[in-house]
């Protein structure tokens, strides 16, 4: 098997390394052979730091891939395309959608792209934008899956996700996507929220790319909501799937992350801003 040299620093994660910020959100830093590629941008206040800190050069960033249009990994895109306004950004075309989430005892909240982040992407240059309503390739050995079929019957977008303040009509997500990298030992997989489920994603990638061979899967997995049932058919559809090294962050959540590491155990590696993850 052929594929890109991978490194994967986190600039944005709940759990802080040494002298970083710790944020709710997402933001990966890929160095894909020459690729430079930043995977989500957190909510906004940590990225820029976190990467000075690292001595990340967002500058050099070619493409901005994101998972979908929460605020969580879509606060920091306004910024990075002031450092990189060459960048290309890919998304899906519902990521810019007004959304909410609704909870039993705090009112509504506009969950969606900022305002400020959704007017920059509509003042982008056409050629500058791909919308990923279908799979895309950024290189031969490079993918973003577009939108993923939710074929199991136990995943869901696991949360009071709602299209408007009254939570009358239910968000499907349908912008969530994710990022893949063939390397010479198998798929690298980059996940945001999974909000179209794990499982899901994980095969829509395969089928994608044509290789079966998972070498690992880092990002949110969003299982803090789930229940036992699903956890426990979340499990066993993994098996099977075999990933090599699952590395779980932001929504995962510590039960999760407690019963995936005693299935899997030295394959899944614990998640923090300032990791490093090379294959």
């Amino acid at each position: 098997m052929t594929g890109s040299t991978v490194e994967i620093t986190v600039l944005v994660d709940e759990q802080p390394g040494e002298g970083l910020i710790a944020e709710h959100g997402l933001s990966l830093w890929i160095r894909a052979g020459d690729k430079r590629i930043l995977f989500d941008t957190g909510q906004g206040t940590a990225l820029m730091p976190n990467a000075q800190t690292l001595g990340v050069r967002l500058e050099e960033t070619e493409t901005i891939v994101l998972s979908h249009g929460h605020y969580d990994h879509a606060g920091g895109l306004a910024d990075v395309l002031k450092l990189a306004p060459s960048a290309k950004l890919v998304l899906h075309p519902d990521a810019t959608t007004t959304r909410y989430g609704l909870g039993a005892t705090r009112p509504p909240r506009s969950i969606g792209m900022q305002e400020a982040v959704r007017a920059r992407v509509a003042r982008m240059a056409s050629d500058k934008v791909t919308w990923s309503d279908h799979p895309v390739k950024l290189a031969v050995t490079i993918g973003v899956t577009g939108p993923i079929a939710r074929r199991t019957s136990f995943e869901h977008t696991s949360g009071p996700f709602f299209l408007d303040d009254r939570g009358r009509s239910p968000d499907p997500i349908t912008d969530d996507q994710a990022l893949w990298i063939a390397t010479r030992t198998g798929l690298v997989v980059c996940v945001g929220c999974c909000h179209a489920g794990l499982v899901n994603t994980l095969n829509q990638v395969r089928q994608i790319s044509g290789i079966d061979r998972l070498r690992a899967v880092i990002g949110g997995f969003h299982l803090i909501r789930a229940d036992d049932d699903r956890l426990r058919q979340t499990l066993d559809a993994l098996k099977p799937i075999a990933p090599e090294q699952l590395i779980p962050c932001h929504c995962t959540g510590q039960r999760a992350g407690d019963i995936l590491q005693q299935a899997f155990g030295d394959g899944v590696q614990p998640c923090h801003s300032g990791a490093v993850y090379r294959y």
